[in-house]
């Protein structure tokens, strides 16, 4: 039934660009074209959106200001983030590569434990995990003071 409705449509638009003219009862516009509405898509179930993990603002700021200064001393050359449903994360790279020199992982569901920041190397050993970002970005550059 659909693929009716769809193969009417499509003889009704090939008139309208026909050199008779529009179809009857509608107006082409300029290029001597019609638009046809043919209804909203049927009773297609919602998908609920899945809630995601991200660093805020704040965060960011803290992480970018390290990448920066690591940038600029020509250490760490690119970067990715990931945002999952369980975790955000901000990958380290100092060349192209496949795996990340470090990465910066954000899990709320540890918060109440260990903190929810942690860093790991290129091999997965687990740097430094805590409650306060800032101070688990000191393993990245030991030179950075903690303000506050």
């Amino acid at each position: 039934m659909r693929t009716e409705r769809l193969l009417e449509v499509a003889a009704r638009m090939s008139d309208d660009i026909t050199p008779g003219g529009p179809v009857q009862g509608r107006q082409p516009n300029e290029a001597g074209l019609s638009l046809v509405h043919v209804g909203e898509p049927a009773n297609q179930p919602a998908r609920p959106v899945q809630p995601i993990v991200a660093f805020d603002r704040r965060e960011l700021m803290q992480i970018l200001a390290v990448y920066g200064r690591k940038v600029g001393a020509g250490e760490w050359r690119d970067y990715a983030m990931d945002f999952l449903k369980d975790r955000a994360l901000f990958s380290i790279y100092a060349r192209v590569s496949e795996r990340p020199l470090y990465v910066v992982e954000k899990n709320p569901k540890l918060r109440a434990k260990q903190g929810q920041y942690l860093i790991t190397n290129q091999q997965g050993r687990i740097l430094k995990r805590g409650h306060d970002l800032s101070q688990v970005l000191r393993v990245l550059d030991p030179d950075l003071a903690v303000v506050g």
